[in-house]
């Protein structure tokens, strides 16, 4: 086992590193930075193989969880999605340097603000190798050096795309660094290395969320918990509704977009509940329910919801299901317990729908749509690094402009202040 102090050694030598690599990124032109991230989607589609050897020893190492399993699982179709995804950024417009305002002062200064990079980012998150190439190549684009702590479940396939992306032609040494994943010393001193680390993004559970929020010294963006929500209003159309919960819930449970949770209104609870626990039953999904669910589907395999259920974010095939009196039951019971990513409402009732869309305090409110939109390239913004669920920096889809911050750059011709 790796000592503590060895840890602490390697870990600043990597930070010191990146902050090099970090100015050197920083004055890169856009031709510039899209011609290596061309070369990074090329150079993985060529090294394919060694990837999935990789990513098999990982998975055949590890003993988790199916939806753990299936975020860790690259396989060809995969892989050519994270390729699809470093074009799609290549294409975006470049917010470094951009001027966002330009104003005179009444002495004849000129101020004029602009998008500059970071700096350094450190990224903390669990088995997803895809988040190891997004970030790198989200943090490349906005001219950021990027400092990667992976899961140690995705160990070897996290060395292998950081070896392939690094060793491009034209990336800086320390432009993407990755953090050793056998002990969590790594990211107490990657989150407390004030001064050396501009901002820390954890991505993956609750736990690891929380975890990163209380320890941090390093300021954080906090991205990624989904509890989300669908209600389902009295002027629902039903079948509409069956297709939202359904995708939301069945389409990839392991994400964070996925429906953990549906609330029915009184009025069609009769009608409308146990035809969906029918429904979500048949397409494999573990329901639970409060004791209202529990009566109106008395034959059919539901199991009582406790307390925690209704806070849980499963990221699995499991979904609790409850009866409310009303739209404002249904908006306090989301408020309460969500973790403001995500939620939807059904209906027809085009005044509810506003009602719901403006007291949601969450990062995405839908209209007769499922959750699973909420997402950087769905949105138009291409890879991300996450949803943040918070209002500060920023919230929602966390992309490329995201990964920037600004700065004032004054002209003056000799004016000193009075």
């Amino acid at each position: 086992m790796i000592s503590t102090a060895t840890t602490q050694v390697a870990t600043r030598a990597k930070l010191q590193r990146a902050i090099a690599a970090a100015s050197i990124l920083a004055e890169l032109s856009t031709d510039q930075k899209n011609a290596i991230l061309r070369a990074m989607a090329t150079a993985l589609e060529a090294n394919q193989e060694k990837i999935l050897s990789a990513n098999a020893e990982d998975l055949a190492s590890s003993n988790l969880r199916a939806s753990i399993t299936d975020r860790l699982t690259l396989n060809p179709k995969r892989i050519a999605e994270i390729v699809k995804g470093i074009h799609a950024i290549v294409a975006l417009p470049d917010p470094v340097g951009k001027t966002i305002s330009e104003t005179v002062h009444a002495n004849g200064m000129r101020i004029r603000k602009l998008r500059v990079p970071l700096g350094v980012v450190g990224i903390v998150f669990e088995a997803r190798p895809n988040v190891t190439v997004d970030a790198a190549v989200l943090s490349f684009k906005a001219g950021n050096a990027v400092v990667l702590r992976g899961g140690r479940e995705a160990a070897r396939t996290n060395e292998a795309l950081v070896e392939i992306l690094s060793s491009v032609q034209g990336v800086p040494e320390g432009a993407i660094e990755l953090l050793d994943s056998s002990s969590r010393e790594s990211v107490r001193e990657l989150i407390t290395s004030r001064g050396l680390v501009d901002v820390v993004i954890p991505r993956g559970g609750l736990d690891l969320i929380e975890h990163v929020m209380r320890e941090a010294t390093v300021p954080v963006i906090e991205t990624g918990a989904g509890n989300c929500h669908v209600y389902v209003d009295d002027s629902a159309n039903l079948e509409m509704a069956n297709r939202i919960i359904v995708n939301a819930k069945t389409d990839r449970p392991s994400v964070c977009n996925a429906a953990e949770k549906v609330l029915i209104h009184r009025g069609i609870a009769e009608q409308y509940v146990p035809r969906i626990v029918k429904e979500l039953i048949a397409a494999g999904v573990e329901v639970r329910g409060d004791a209202e669910v529990m009566r109106l589907a008395p034959a059919q395999d539901v199991r009582a919801a406790n307390a925690e259920d209704w806070s849980t974010e499963y990221s699995d095939l499991k979904i609790a299901i409850a009866v409310v009196a009303s739209l404002d039951d249904a908006i306090a019971h989301i408020n309460r317990y969500s973790t403001k990513h995500s939620e939807a409402i059904v209906t027809e009732n085009a005044e509810h729908a506003a009602r719901f869309l403006q007291k949601i305090d969450s990062a995405a409110v839908y209209w007769n749509a499922s959750t699973r939109f909420t997402d950087g390239g769905e949105f138009g913004y291409g890879s991300e690094m996450g949803i943040s669920t918070q209002k500060l920096h920023c919230r929602g889809p966390f992309g490329l402009r995201e990964l920037t911050t600004t700065k004032y750059q004054i002209f003056g011709t000799g004016q000193i202040r009075a």
